[in-house]
């Protein structure tokens, strides 16, 4: 039960958010919002009202959520246009941009908000530059050397070690191998030689293999400021974001198989792990989804936002509209695109539920 709510809770907000921009940003230039629903009514399965010409409603498969603008050409393949001035493609470039990006752009938003709430509770965390080890993670080489919370590591393969940059940069090239540890624990110098264990790590785009040994610096929790908090949320965002980039680069270009891509399943496996941690941690994981939202949807492919946009780019710089035939033969094949790829990754899903 705490895993189906913490997936509802969680994606629930992050598609509210999403939608609430698109339909926010139509309404601001005089666009009829048709439909509001927060996730999907299929065969009808759902509670709706109408309210003030916008149908409202909820649907019983919470997987997405969508607004239907006037006008516009989406996943519903509604093609009908009467010109008037309050439907989507009477409106010009700039007016379509601003209502197809602004999902994006909440979902930024309430990633950075929810950051730096958590920055101005929590405190800033900065990882001391020194080699003195803040924590050992179990099961790692460094354990079974018998490292400890509170050791501070001398040298390593004879090599002086000083700061924790230095530790890391040697363990890293490492993999594999086996190294001599040289630690300090009150005053008692120690020594030992352990197996450095090799794992994948995404560099730039591309996944590469690196040592660990399974230890952590100190770290310093420092009080922020309502501003320090606000700098720092955004500052995460823009990492979480800079991160999802460089996985779908890696995706695009083939260097992480598509089988570790994930889905609702396994989401809400982990909403429900992460709920047990704390409310915090959970909105951790509703600000990191929240970037990843964003991100994909602003994509330049047909049937996501930011296939709408490229089309009102394209339309703008012509100076007339595509025409209807093409746009809904880009329309059904963005679509085409999406189910494949929303099958592959339930697929995964199961897959990992199973193993």
């Amino acid at each position: 039960m705490i895993t189906i709510l913490s997936f509802i809770l969680v994606i629930g907000v992050v598609v509210f958010i999403h939608e609430l921009g698109h339909f926010l940003a139509a309404k601001s230039v005089g666009v009829k919002v048709e439909k509001f629903y927060l996730g999907f009514n299929f065969f009808g399965l759902g509670i709706s009202k109408v309210y003030k010409g916008t149908e409202y409603g909820i649907g019983l498969f919470p997987l997405g959520g969508y607004v239907k603008v006037a006008g516009v050409i989406d996943e519903s393949m509604d093609s009908q246009y009467t010109g008037s001035p309050d439907e989507f493609r009477s409106k010009n470039m700039f007016q379509k941009i601003w209502i197809m990006s602004a999902g994006v752009i909440m979902n930024f938003i309430l990633s950075t908000l929810i950051f730096s709430h958590l920055t101005y509770h929590n405190g800033i965390n900065e990882p001391d530059p020194s080699s003195i080890i803040g924590s050992v993670i179990p099961n790692y080489p460094a354990e079974k050397l018998g490292l400890v919370e509170g050791d501070k590591i001398t040298s390593i393969n004879g090599i002086k070690i000083s700061k924790w940059e230095d530790l890391t940069d040697i363990i890293h090239k490492n993999a594999n191998n086996e190294v001599s540890i040289s630690w300090k624990r009150n005053e008692q110098l120690m020594n030992g030689v352990a197996v450095i264990k090799a794992t994948n790590q995404l560099i730039g785009d591309k996944m590469v293999e690196q040592g660990l040994i399974g230890i952590s610096p100190v770290i310093i929790n420092k009080d922020a400021s309502i501003l320090e908090a606000f700098v720092y949320g955004s500052k995460q965002t823009l990492s979480f974001l800079d991160l999802t980039y460089r996985s779908l680069m890696a995706l695009i270009k083939g260097n992480v198989s598509v089988k570790e891509l994930a889905g609702p399943l396994m989401i809400a496996k982990v909403a429900g792990e992460t709920a047990s941690a704390g409310f915090n941690a959970l909105l951790g994981l509703m600000a990191f989804i929240s970037v990843n939202l964003g991100l994909v949807n602003i994509l330049p492919v047909p049937g996501l936002d930011g296939g709408h946009v490229v089309i009102a780019l394209i339309e703008g710089c012509m100076r007339r509209e595509i025409p209807l035939k093409i746009k809904l033969a880009i329309q059904q094949a963005g679509m085409f695109l999406l189910m494949i790829l929303f099958i592959t990754i339930m697929v995964n899903d199961i897959q990992r539920l199973f193993q």
